[in-house]
C-alpha cells in the first residue's frame, strides 16, 4: 500500500507555493480510542491553530529511522507482537530520562520488519495504544532506494570521508535515490502531523536519514520547537562539498532550532560548511554557539551521548552472565591466556582489519606474549550490503587464519573470530574478562564499546565472587582507541592510537599488556567517574533543556516562510522590527513636503560580493532625481575616501557627502569638504601599517588601504576561515600597539579598519538635521538607510531626534537596515535590490512632482 505522502511526491521539491500555517489534521493531545485519528478542518494560522494543551505533561516526538520496538510474527501466523528493543538509544533515553523530568514521549518511525499492508492499520493502533509510537510503513522499493539506496551508499560513505571517486568507493550520486530520500522524510512529515501539538509539542529528530525533514515540519509550522542530533560524523567542508545537493542539506539542518554533535570537531566542519557554502558566520554568547539565520538563532550542541547505567548494571546482574563469565575464565585466564577484546560491526570502517594486522605484529616483534595473549573478535552483522561489506568479510576471516597458522599451537589460537550475533548478557561477560578493549575503527560517529567496557570492568559483587576479586580491591581496565572515533576526546586516560600505523598500535596493546596495575587503577576510576556521570539520561536531559532554552522566544517572534522547494526557511523578527512597506514609504513621501535621505553606499546601495564597486548610470540616475526635488536634502554616508566618492558622484551636483565614516562632510557637490572634527593627527599610521603589512604576507587574498585618515585591512578574497582567524589576530594585534594613540579599531564585514576616535556617521547626520534647522527646515520626513555596524550611529542619532526639537510634529521616521539582524533600526528591507527598487520608486514620485511644477 504506497503511502498518501509517497504518492503526493514532494510538494517542496515540486516548487509549489508554501502551504504555511494551515493543519489539515490534528489530533487531541488525549485519545479516547487508540489510533482513531480525528480530521478537522482548521483554517487558522498554523501558530495560533493549536490551542494551550490541557495535559501538564511536556511532551516531546522523537523521531527516528527505526522506532524502538521489536516485532514478532505469531506462531499462528495469526497478527503480531511487539516489545520494546532494549538496545535502543530511543528507548533508553525515555527510560533514563524519566527520573529526571515528567517528559511524555511519543515515537515515530519505521519497523524493522515488513508488516504487510493488510496488517497495517491493525499495527499502527497496538503501536499507539500500547506504546505511543506512530510506525511509517514504506513501500519496499521505496525503502531500498531510501535506506541502501541515498543512506548507506552515498551519505554514510561521504560523512565518513569515502569520495564517490568511482562507482565501486562509496557510488556516485543519483538524482532518483536522492529523490527517495526527500520522499521518506516527507513521509515522516505527515506522520507527525498526524500528533503534533505545534505549541507545545518538542520534536527531536535523529540521525542522518531524516536531514531534510526539518524543512517540511518548519514550513507547516513556523514556530515548532524542533532538534536535530546528528550521530554520525560530520565531514570536513573539503569532503561535504562534493555531495550535489550540499546546500539543500544545510539549509534543512539550519531549519532546527538546536543541532546537536557528538564531538567539536563535527560541528567545527558543520560550522565551516555554513561559512564557506552559505556565507554564514556564528558567534559564542556566553558558553552557547550560534548561527544567525533570517532572524532565527540556531543553536549548536556538542556533548556525546552516554550510556544507560541501569540497562548495563541489570544484565550484569543476571545468571547467564556469571554463568557466562565463569566459562570465560575457564577458557582463557585458568589456561594462563590474556584476552584482549574488539567488538565492531563487520564494516569498512571499523578498522578490523588493521587491528589483526596490528595483533600480528605484536606476536612477531615480541615472541614472549606469543602462546600467551589472544586477542578475540566479535564481529556484528553489518548494517549495510554490497561488495564493500562482502570484502571485509573475507579480508578479516583470511587474515585471522593467516595468523593463526602462523603462531598457533596446539590448544591455542591467537585469533578468535566471533561472526554470529551474541546476546547482550554475552557481551558484557567478554568484557568483564578482558584486560584490554581495542577499538580502532577509522572513522565513527561515537562509539560506545569502550564506556559499555568500562562498566562491565567495575563489575559487582557477584562478579567480583566469580572472577575472585576482593569487592574493596581497586577495578582496573585498559583501552586502546582510535583517534577518529567519536568517544575518543572524552577517553583521557586511553591510548590512542592511528589506526593506520600498524606498528603503533601493536606497541600500544604491548604498552596496555605491561602497564602497572596502580597505573590501570588510576585510568579506570577516571573513565568509570566521567562514564557513569554522562549516562544516556544525562545527554537527553542536557539536549531537551537547551532546546527549550532556544525556544523560549519562539511565542515572542513573527514568522512567515519564504523561498520553495528545499530552499525553504522561516523569517522570523522581533514584533518591533517589521520589513520596510513600499506603499507606506510612498504615501509618506509624497505628502511631506521637508525631506531628510542619508544612505550608506558598499551593502546598500552597491552589493557586497560586486567586482565593480562604482555606481552605476541608473544608480547615477535615481540619485539625480531625488536631488532635484527642492523638498529633498540627499546624503551619501560612506566609509571610502573623499576623492573615490568626488570621482564617482561627480555627475551628482547637489547630493551631498560624507567620506570616511563622517570624518570628511560637504553639503553638495561644488563646496568644499569640511571635517566634523579637528584634524587628525596621523602619526599613528607608522605603527599599524607595518602590523598590517606582516598580515597582508600572511593572508592570501588580503589588502590594505590607505585612507586620508584611516587604514582598512580586507580580507574579502581570502579564505573565510583562515581570513576570520587572522582578522581577529590582527584586532588584537593592532589594539595593543595602537593603546596609547587616539584611534579606535573596529572590525567590520571582512575588514579591520583603524581610524580616529571620535569619528562615526552619527556625526554626519548631526550635521545634517543642525544645518536644516539653522537654515529653518524641521524634516517631516526622514529616510535613514544602512546595513551594518558602522550605520547604527545614523540610526541612534534619528531615534534621539524624533524625542527632539529639530524634526515637525508627528515627523515620518524610517530607520531601515539591510537584511534582518539586531538593529537599533524599527525597518528592514532583504538586499540591495530592495533598497534600489525603494529608491527607484521615491525617484519616480520626485521626477512626476518636478515635472508637475515644470508645467505650472
Amino acid at each position: 500500500m504506497v503511502s498518501r505522502s509517497y504518492s503526493n511526491l514532494l510538494e517542496l521539491a515540486s516548487g509549489e507555493p508554501p502551504s504555511i500555517g494551515r493543519i489539515r489534521r490534528r489530533i487531541p493531545r488525549v485519545m479516547t480510542v487508540a489510533g482513531i485519528i480525528s480530521d478537522l478542518d482548521d483554517d487558522s494560522d498554523s501558530d495560533n491553530s493549536a490551542g494551550p494543551s490541557s495535559s501538564p505533561r511536556d511532551r516531546t516526538i522523537v523521531v527516528a529511522n527505526h522506532l524502538p520496538i521489536r516485532a514478532h510474527r505469531r506462531p499462528d501466523d495469526r497478527g503480531w507482537t511487539f516489545s520494546w528493543d532494549e538496545d535502543s538509544l530511543l528507548h533508553q533515553l525515555k527510560d533514563a530520562i524519566g527520573d529526571h523530568c515528567d517528559m511524555e514521549f511519543i515515537y515515530v518511525g519505521c519497523l524493522r520488519d515488513e508488516i504487510p499492508p493488510a496488517d497495517q492499520d491493525e499495527v499502527s493502533q497496538i503501536l499507539l495504544e500500547t506504546f505511543k509510537c506512530v510506525p511509517a510503513f514504506l513501500p519496499p522499493d521505496l525503502l531500498a532506494r531510501f535506506y541502501h539506496g541515498f543512506c548507506k551508499q552515498q551519505l554514510w560513505p561521504l560523512f565518513h570521508y569515502m569520495l564517490p571517486l568511482s562507482p565501486e568507493l562509496g557510488g556516485r550520486f543519483d538524482r532518483s535515490l536522492w529523490q527517495a530520500y526527500v520522499s521518506v522524510n516527507k513521509i515522516f512529515a505527515d506522520k507527525i502531523l498526524e500528533v503534533i501539538n505545534p505549541d507545545d509539542d518538542f520534536v527531536w529528530v535523529h540521525d542522518y536519514h531524516l536531514m531534510v525533514l526539518p524543512t517540511f515540519l518548519r514550513k507547516r509550522f513556523n514556530r515548532v520547537k524542533l532538534g536535530f542530533f546528528l550521530h554520525s560524523p560530520f565531514p570536513s567542508s573539503e569532503i561535504y562539498k562534493t555531495l550535489p545537493v550540499r546546500e539543500e542539506l544545510l539549509r534543512a539542518l539550519l531549519n532546527s532550532d538546536l543541532i546537536g554533535f557528538h564531538t567539536f570537531d563535527y560541528a567545527r566542519h558543520f560550522l565551516s560548511c555554513c561559512s564557506r557554502m552559505l556565507g554564514l558566520s556564528y558567534e559564542s554568547k556566553r558558553g552557547y554557539i550560534g548561527l544567525e539565520y533570517y532572524g532565527r538563532t540556531v543553536s549548536i550542541k556538542i556533548l556525546p551521548v552516554g550510556i544507560h547505567m541501569g540497562q548495563l548494571r541489570s544484565v550484569l546482574s543476571l545468571p547467564e552472565t556469571e554463568a557466562k563469565v565463569a566459562e570465560l575464565i575457564e577458557q582463557f585466564r585458568d589456561r594462563g591466556r590474556v584476552m584482549l577484546l574488539g567488538v565492531d560491526d563487520m564494516d569498512i570502517f571499523k578498522g578490523i582489519s588493521l587491528k589483526l594486522l596490528a595483533m600480528e605484529e605484536l606476536l612477531k616483534q615480541h615472541a614472549e606474549w606469543r602462546g600467551k595473549v589472544v586477542l578475540v573478535q566479535i564481529a556484528n552483522p553489518a548494517r549495510g550490503r554490497g561488495r564493500d561489506v562482502r570484502e571485509v568479510q573475507e579480508e578479516t576471516r583470511a587474515t585471522a587464519k593467516r595468523i593463526n597458522d602462523a603462531y598457533g599451537e596446539n590448544g591455542y589460537e591467537p585469533v578468535i573470530l566471533i561472526n554470529e550475533p551474541l546476546q547482550f548478557y554475552e557481551r558484557m561477560a567478554y568484557y568483564a574478562v578482558a584486560e584490554c578493549c581495542l577499538v580502532t575503527a577509522v572513522r565513527d560517529g561515537m562509539n560506545l564499546i569502550p564506556y559499555e567496557y568500562i562498566i562491565a570492568r567495575q563489575g559487582n559483587e557477584n562478579l567480583d565472587s566469580v572472577l575472585g576479586l576482593n569487592p574493596s580491591t581497586p577495578r582496573k581496565s585498559m583501552l586502546v582507541v582510535s583517534e577518529f572515533i567519536g568517544c575518543s576526546p572524552s577517553l583521557s586516560g586511553a591510548i590512542r592510537v592511528n589506526p593506520w600505523n600498524i606498528e603503533a598500535v601493536a606497541d600500544a596493546m604491548v604498552y596496555a599488556l605491561e602497564m602497572s596495575e596502580p597505573e590501570k587503577q588510576l585510568r579506570h576510576e577516571k573513565h568509570h567517574r566521567y562514564v557513569s556521570t554522562h549516562d544516556v539520561g544525562y545527554w537527553a536531559n542536557s539536549f531537551l533543556q537547551d532546546l527549550a532554552r532556544t525556544c523560549r522566544d519562539h511565542s515572542r517572534r513573527r514568522c512567515w516562510g519564504i523561498g520553495f522547494g528545499l530552499g525553504f526557511r522561516v523569517v522570523a523578527l522581533d514584533s518591533n522590527f517589521r520589513k520596510l512597506a513600499m506603499e507606506h514609504i510612498v504615501s509618506a513621501y509624497k505628502r511631506t513636503k521637508t525631506r531628510a535621505i542619508l544612505l550608506d553606499y558598499d551593502g546598500t546601495l552597491m552589493p557586497q560580493a560586486a567586482i565593480n564597486k562604482s555606481p552605476s548610470s541608473r544608480s547615477i540616475e535615481i540619485l539625480n532625481s531625488l536631488c532635484s526635488d527642492t523638498n529633498n536634502v540627499v546624503f551619501l554616508v560612506s566609509a571610502r575616501s573623499r576623492s573615490t566618492l568626488s570621482d564617482w558622484f561627480s555627475p551628482c551636483e547637489n547630493l551631498g557627502m560624507a567620506a570616511e565614516h563622517g570624518y570628511f562632510l560637504r553639503l553638495k557637490g561644488d563646496a568644499e569638504w569640511e571635517t566634523c572634527i579637528p584634524v587628525a593627527d596621523c602619526s599613528w599610521k607608522q605603527i599599524a601599517e607595518p602590523v598590517m603589512n606582516l598580515y597582508t604576507e600572511t593572508t592570501d587574498g588580503s589588502t590594505i588601504e590607505d585612507k586620508e585618515t584611516a587604514l582598512v585591512w580586507s580580507y574579502e578574497d581570502a579564505d573565510p576561515d583562515f581570513g576570520s582567524c587572522q582578522a581577529k589576530e590582527l584586532l588584537d594585534h593592532l589594539e595593543s600597539v595602537l593603546a596609547n594613540e587616539p584611534v579606535s579599531v573596529k572590525s567590520g564585514p571582512h575588514i579591520v579598519e583603524v581610524k580616529p576616535q571620535g569619528v562615526n556617521k552619527g556625526l554626519v547626520a548631526q550635521r545634517l538635521l543642525s544645518v536644516m534647522q539653522e537654515r529653518g527646515l524641521s524634516p517631516d520626513f526622514i529616510l535613514c538607510i544602512g546595513d551594518d555596524r558602522s550605520d547604527e550611529d545614523m540610526f541612534e542619532v534619528i531615534s534621539n531626534a524624533i524625542a527632539g526639537s529639530s524634526l515637525a510634529p508627528a515627523a515620518e521616521v524610517f530607520a531601515c537596515t539591510v537584511g534582518r539582524k539586531p538593529s537599533k533600526a524599527k525597518y528592514y528591507l532583504d538586499d540591495t535590490a530592495e533598497i534600489v527598487r525603494l529608491m527607484r520608486g521615491l525617484a519616480a514620485v520626485s521626477e512626476q512632482a518636478v515635472r508637475s511644477s515644470q508645467t505650472i
